[in-house]
């Protein structure tokens, strides 16, 4: 199976639609899949719900198809950094279904193992368990969340062999292993193609199976928030 394509658009081409569910790693700027993004963007894809971490910044991530009005719907834990993110909600122009952190990436890690759903104490007692189901344990009470089944999964790695396998850097490795999993297509875009045989079985975060289609590229790696001391 070719899993290497040339651009960010090539790998998308035929898998995009309107109205589809996008499942996008990273966490606020650290590992996001920055050119899959541009090309969803440039493409027009529109009506889009995309469960991510958070939404990027204004002019950078998830940003972008916020900027373009390409997004209907936000599964996030996180609103901050993104002013336009918090514009649209407030304004009622952009739906937002809010998950505490934790239980957003066991979602899409529950989706991707085949798993439709799981109860947790999280979030009970509060609005994020409103209109759903609560069932008792052991004296405590859970609430009933769904896995995250998503018609695409955009994640960003650092190294991949040409059967897909995906080695992650440090903070880079945050949501996107279970999002990767939950996609029923997985779109990985890496820093570096390496000859198969050259991973150590034992490094590989994500293996190959997971993995449909590959690009390597140039990322700009913008710093979300840079702090320094005084000379």
């Amino acid at each position: 199976m070719k899993k290497i394509y040339g651009s960010a658009a090539e790998a998308l081409d035929g898998v995009l639609f309107d109205g589809m569910t996008i499942a996008a790693g990273g966490f606020g700027l650290s590992g996001i899949p920055e050119l899959l993004i541009a090309a969803i963007r440039d493409a027009g894809t529109k009506d889009l719900t995309i469960a991510s971490n958070n939404a990027g910044v204004d002019d950078f991530g998830l940003g972008l198809l916020l900027q373009t009005k390409q997004v209907r719907k936000m599964m996030s834990s996180y609103v901050g950094e993104n002013a336009e993110f918090m514009r649209q909600y407030l304004s009622g122009e952009l739906e937002l279904e809010f998950n505490p952190q934790g239980t957003l990436a066991e979602r899409m890690r529950a989706g991707g193992a085949g798993i439709a759903g799981f109860y947790t104490k999280t979030g009970v007692g509060t609005v994020i368990a409103d209109g759903k189901e609560l069932k008792e344990f052991d004296g405590e009470t859970y609430v009933l969340e769904r896995g995250i089944v998503a018609d695409l999964s955009i994640v960003k790695a650092w190294k991949a062999d040409d059967t897909g396998n995906l080695v992650f850097r440090k903070t880079a490795r945050n949501f996107n292993p279970p999002a990767a999993t939950c996609g029923k297509i997985c779109v990985a875009e890496v820093e570096e193609i390496v000859p198969r045989g050259s991973l150590d079985p034992d490094h590989i975060h994500l293996p190959g199976i997971y993995v449909h289609r590959l690009i390597q590229g140039q990322h700009e790696k913008r710093i979300e928030q840079r702090t320094t001391r005084a000379a």
